[in-house]
C-alpha cells in the first residue's frame, strides 16, 4: 500500500507540473502566426455560409449556427 500510495503522489505531481507548464499569455505580436488560414477551420468561410443558407432554406428552419433569422425564406 505504501508504494502505491508514492505512486500515486508522483502521478499527481506529475499532471500538476504538466498541466502548469501550458499555461502561457499570448502577445500581441503574437497574434498574427494563430491567426493564419492554416488555423481556420473553414477554408472558405464564403463557401461555408452559402452551404448554411442553402441548409436553411432548405429544411424551413434556421439557427443553431450563430445566424439570426425566422427560418421563413427573408432573412
Amino acid at each position: 500500500m505504501k508504494i502505491l500510495s508514492k505512486l500515486l503522489f508522483l502521478f499527481i505531481l506529475a499532471a500538476m507540473l504538466f498541466s502548469a507548464s501550458a499555461c502561457t499569455v499570448v502577445q500581441p505580436w503574437e497574434r498574427e502566426g494563430l491567426s493564419s488560414p492554416v488555423m481556420q477551420f473553414d477554408r472558405d468561410p464564403i463557401e461555408k455560409g452559402l452551404q448554411e443558407h442553402h441548409i436553411d432554406r432548405r429544411e424551413g428552419s434556421a439557427g443553431g449556427n450563430g445566424s439570426q433569422s425566422g427560418g421563413c425564406g427573408c432573412g
